[in-house]
């Protein structure tokens, strides 16, 4: 008798973690971008630009990402995670002026569109500067 009430919380206990993992990677999408001649990207990308622009965050890194009080994010984005990056834009560090956008409706809705952009300007594909949509005329 002792196995038989055992048994179902051993099964919970299981399958629990593995619930937990695929709720969770199905919240982060894998992010990814499209350009062309350099300037021109699709519209999830040029909205993650719009997002950039409209917090100012090259205040602190730099129109082109090079870094200036914060760091560049054209050598950060070599190895961070949209993992890392969530947490930072979420939780901010605030020892080192980074803020905490979690409040900020613009972010909640495009932060994985800004990582897709700073990702494309760190791997050298999106060039400086202003950008437009790919099927702009």
């Amino acid at each position: 008798m002792k196995g038989r009430t055992l048994l179902p919380l051993a099964i919970a206990l299981v399958t629990l973690p593995v619930s937990y993992a695929q709720t969770d990677s199905a919240q982060i999408k894998p992010v990814s971008y499209q350009v062309v001649d350099g300037n021109k990207v699709d519209n999830n990308t040029l909205q993650g630009w719009r997002t950039w622009r409209a917090l100012a965050c090259e205040r602190c890194h730099g129109a082109q990402q090079q870094g200036m009080v914060g760091p560049s994010l054209i050598d950060a984005f070599k190895t961070i995670d949209t993992n890392e990056f969530h947490r930072t834009v979420f939780g901010g560090r605030i020892d080192k002026g980074m803020p905490d956008f979690s409040s900020s409706a613009m972010m909640q809705k495009n932060w994985q569109n800004l990582f897709a952009y700073l990702k494309g300007r760190s791997d050298g594909k999106i060039k400086p500067g202003d950008l437009q949509a790919i099927d702009a005329k």
